[in-house]
């Protein structure tokens, strides 16, 4: 079965300022004394796509 998804202007750039800790956190590195790390970036990454859909 093929299927994709259509995404509109899915090829725009969208700006994002992360700490290292956020960027390792999303990409699948735990900090276990500091669980908040990932929901922040992740926050923080939901944040900018929909200031970049808000027009």
């Amino acid at each position: 079965m093929n299927s994709s998804i259509v995404i509109p202007r899915g090829e725009e750039k969208v700006t994002v300022e992360l700490t290292v800790k956020e960027a390792l956190a999303l990409s699948g590195q735990r900090f276990n004394d500091q669980p908040q790390v990932k929901s922040d970036a992740t926050r923080k990454l939901k944040h900018a796509i929909d200031r970049k859909f808000e027009v």
